[in-house]
């Protein structure tokens, strides 16, 4: 078990817990509230909740049980498709069900784990768990991601991420008809107030800019394809839902239970359909894409019979 004892400064006055915490002791927001529901945190001698307020003056004393680190686990993932593969990159069309890379609380397959366990070797800076990781998709999410097996990639493909000049293309099947049916949604993105899980558009958020088109208008929902400018975390979830059109099988962002079952689907309808970047080996613009998986397809033939 580890503690501090510490003051808190004025500049926190009125903050969440979680928030204050992630500020003054270097945690994850996740983390911070963890350890403030656990009975970590007592502020002069008062238990607080995650989302409970500090005052100025009063003397914070937080206690928690340091976690192992994320590793990899070499686990082998069968339907991960290697889509490219060369010096510098591997592309991968990433199934439902398996994250980016490890982190705390995560116990299931991740795209590093499976390059692995499937012999890739991946060699470049950052973080040991999300070595090569220029980007990430949800773990409901399928589709393309590209992984840096060389440092000159890793060093290229982050700036490309950064300067936006990575093409990246989305197929999402949302609830209702988007109005107009083609349109921009520029809204900043953070974390959810209240929700450690989520996210939201706050007026303090990250910048986040979404594009969008209908392909195909069904009764009661709609295919669009999207192309992210920016690349927030849960960000085409969190604005098809703040515009009221909440990607159908999302339950976390308000889809409707009763269309998800109807559909057969267990999670969100969103796909990461078409990747093109330049290739930091040939200097050349390369493109790939991805099949539609059985159980988008299978929604899609539904909806398509009415």
């Amino acid at each position: 078990m580890e503690s501090r004892s510490l003051p808190v400064p004025d500049g926190l006055e009125g903050v969440r817990v979680d928030a204050a915490l992630a500020k003054m002791l270097g945690f994850s927001r996740t983390f911070a509230a963890e350890v403030a529901e656990a009975g970590g945190v007592t502020l002069d001698g008062v238990v607080l909740g995650k989302s409970d307020r500090l005052h100025g003056g009063g003397w914070l004393d937080v206690s928690w049980q340091p976690r192992e680190g994320p590793r990899i686990d070499p686990i082998p993932v069968p339907d991960l498709g290697i889509v490219h593969d060369d010096d510098d990159l591997v592309v991968v069309d990433k199934p439902s069900g398996v994250a980016a890379h490890p982190s705390v609380g995560w116990e299931g397959p991740t795209v590093v784990g499976a390059l692995a366990a499937a012999g890739f070797q991946i060699a470049t800076s950052g973080a040991p768990e999300r070595q090569g990781v220029v980007h990430r998709l949800d773990a409901g999410t399928s589709g393309l991601m590209v992984v840096a097996k060389s440092e000159r990639a890793y060093t290229a493909l982050k700036h490309a991420f950064k300067e936006r000049t990575v093409e990246k293309i989305y197929h999402a099947v949302v609830q209702g008809h988007p109005d107009p049916l083609a349109g921009t949604i520029d809204a900043p993105i953070g974390r959810h107030p209240s929700h450690s899980w989520k996210f939201a558009v706050t007026p303090d958020g990250k910048p986040s800019v979404t594009h969008y088109q209908t392909l195909e208008a069904f009764r009661g929902a709609s295919l669009l394809e999207i192309h992210l400018e920016t690349g927030r975390t849960h960000q085409i979830r969190v604005h098809m839902a703040a515009h009221r059109h909440p990607c159908v099988g999302d339950p976390l962002y308000g889809a409707d239970p009763t269309l998800s079952a109807r559909l057969g689907l267990t999670r969100q309808w969103l796909h990461a359909h078409q990747l093109g970047f330049t290739h930091p080996g040939t200097g050349e613009w390369v493109q790939y894409s991805s099949p539609y998986p059985a159980d988008f397809q299978y929604a899609l033939d539904v909806l398509r019979a009415g």
